[in-house]
């Protein structure tokens, strides 16, 4: 798929992200607009999904760690064609299949895990790819982790893992938007130099743009050529991109805009677009 087609995509699932958010009243805007890039062109370029049948036993897997994000999952399911659009706007509803926290017990298509606790993600992935090595089988796995979500012990008995068992078809995501629920990562608790560090533990790492992406595209591909060791890509990237007066604003982690900022936010998108 070309360059341009995957921007206008990731333009509309921005536009979806702000919509079914606004409709729900709550959720995590700043954290999904930031992953879009990442998260398009995995499933729209390099991933293996099969989507007559998203349990197709050959495909790759996704585990989104940084569960609070799953508009961005959502709505790029969605413009796939996973389940109607319409479905996107039941986010967070009583009883809707789409709740605040990916849940594959509700049984929507291309849910592999449920995800929310944070920091469990890469070890559920390093899970299902040593599986995968033991089958003999080719699948990949991602899991797309925030930067805050670094700060957990538990990445790094996973990383830990990934490396001793030469886990090369499994590739660690991170969106290093900078910010966090309480505000910026470093002075939570900072967890740089992230690239160092991975690469202290034995993995490939690759630093990019998380927003451009050809960087993205060689990045995915240079995963799927490596062997004997696994892959964290670490994707800097703008919280709340696309919607100016959300971007690189730890306050938009969590909070909604008013009908009037959305209005806002639709026509910048569209303008983006064009």
């Amino acid at each position: 798929m070309l360059t341009s087609d995957l921007k206008i995509i990731s333009s509309n699932v921005r536009k979806d992200i702000i919509n079914m958010l606004g409709l729900a009243g709550s959720g995590h805007p700043g954290g999904s607009l930031s992953a879009v890039e990442l998260v398009v062109s995995l499933y729209f370029k390099h991933m293996k999904f099969n989507l007559k049948n998203v349990n197709d036993p050959d495909r790759d897997y996704f585990v989104l760690s940084k569960g609070h994000v799953c508009p961005v999952l959502y709505a790029v399911l969605a413009q796939l064609g996973c389940f109607s659009h319409d479905e996107l706007f039941t986010l967070r509803k009583t009883g809707s299949r789409l709740q605040g926290h990916p849940a594959k017990d509700k049984k929507l298509p291309g849910i592999e895990v449920s995800t929310g606790s944070l920091g469990y993600g890469l070890s559920i992935g390093a899970g299902i790819a040593t599986g995968m090595k033991q089958a003999k089988k080719n699948n990949k796995v991602y899991v797309l982790m925030g930067d805050g979500e670094q700060q957990e012990g538990s990445i790094w008995e996973a990383a830990m893992s990934a490396s001793h068992y030469k886990l090369d078809n499994l590739c660690a995501i991170v969106d290093n938007n900078g910010l966090q629920i309480d505000g910026v990562t470093k002075d939570v608790m900072n967890v740089e130099p992230l690239a160092d560090k991975y690469r202290a533990f034995g993995w490939d790492v690759i630093e990019i743009n998380g927003h451009n992406l050809d960087e993205i595209d060689n990045a995915y591909a240079q995963f799927k050529a490596t062997t004997g060791k696994p892959t964290a890509i670490i994707a800097k990237t703008v919280k709340g991109k696309g919607v100016s007066y959300m971007e690189n604003l730890a306050e938009w982690h969590g909070k909604i805009p008013s009908k009037e900022l959305i209005e806002k936010a639709l026509l910048e998108i569209d303008a983006s677009i064009k």
